[in-house]
């Protein structure tokens, strides 16, 4: 199996242990902090063992010594823990997952901002579709019994947060970030254990709590290993399956009808991130070093 191939598949991989993270959130019934401490616990423990099995814990070392990208890194991804339960909690999953496919905005705003360089034309016209799009899900909330302004803005903070972390970190490429993870996870938990009374959930849900530690941890690795072997494109579309398939499996499972609005104004984001990243797929190689 070449490298190619097998990035394609391990990312697959992990977007589809992903795509059941909202649908876990909705069937755990418990306080939304509550939800997040055993999210954050169960899968950065399960995360941790793996580390302490397979690398004997060497790779906290380097990322303990990365100094303040490691530090900004950690920290906005612990506060996603709680972020995703307080977005899934407030508004629909559809708008949700959604909001999340801006990701590459953010990242290209902050990359902009923080790291002086250029955006192309190609992703500033992708921008104003996206935003377009987002103004389309906006709208929605207003008219939706199941959608919330509160749970789209807690959705857009998740994603600012997710990219400006994988901004913060593009100075440590050849440092594996997969250690930082139990140390955000469990960190961010250890934080709510101070505000939550978690133990009545364990003993009543323990079965729901570790398959979707178990979902988040598996999935966390693969989509931290697949994109060292393919394109950030490739990547991009391939993580787009989670804002497709999610909606759907909640849709099917519980029953929670995404609306009209949420699926236009999806359609519109989805659809500019495609072509946009399929743009990027098909130039030729050469042009491709140029202009991106």
């Amino acid at each position: 199996m070449n490298e190619h191939l097998k990035g394609l598949i391990i990312t697959t991989l992990g977007v589809l242990f992903v795509v059941p993270d909202s649908l876990f959130v909705r069937l755990i019934q418990a306080e939304p902090m509550v939800t997040a401490f055993w999210r954050g616990l169960s899968s950065g423990g399960l995360i941790l063992i793996g580390l302490l099995l397979f690398q004997k814990g060497k790779g906290f070392g380097p990322v303990l010594r990365a100094g303040w990208p490691a530090v900004i890194y950690i920290a906005l991804i612990g506060f996603t823990t709680a972020g995703f339960v307080l977005a899934i909690e407030n508004t629909s999953v559809a708008n949700v997952v959604f909001i999340f496919a801006t990701m590459p905005i953010f990242a290209a705003i902050f990359e902009r901002v923080f790291l002086k360089q250029s955006v192309s034309l190609r992703m500033t016209i992708t921008m104003i579709f996206v935003i377009f799009g987002m103004g389309i899900i906006a709208y929605g909330s207003t008219e939706s019994e199941i959608a919330s302004w509160k749970g789209d803005l807690w959705a857009l903070s998740v994603s600012a947060a997710y990219a400006a972390a994988l901004t913060a970190v593009r100075s440590l490429k050849d440092i594996s970030m997969i250690p930082a993870i139990p140390i955000a996870y469990i960190g961010a938990a250890f934080i709510l254990a101070f505000f939550t009374s978690p133990m009545e959930a364990a003993q009543t849900q323990w079965g729901l709590i570790l398959a979707h530690g178990t979902f988040i941890a598996i999935a966390t690795c693969f989509l931290t290993l697949g994109p060292r072997y393919i394109s950030t494109a490739e990547v991009s579309l391939l993580i787009l399956l989670e804002s497709v398939l999610a909606p759907l499996l909640v849709w099917a499972v519980l029953n929670e009808n995404p609306g009209t609005w949420a699926l236009a104004g999806g359609t519109v984001v989805i659809g500019a991130l495609i072509v946009s990243n399929l743009v990027v797929m098909l130039r030729p190689r050469s042009t491709k070093r140029v202009k991106n």
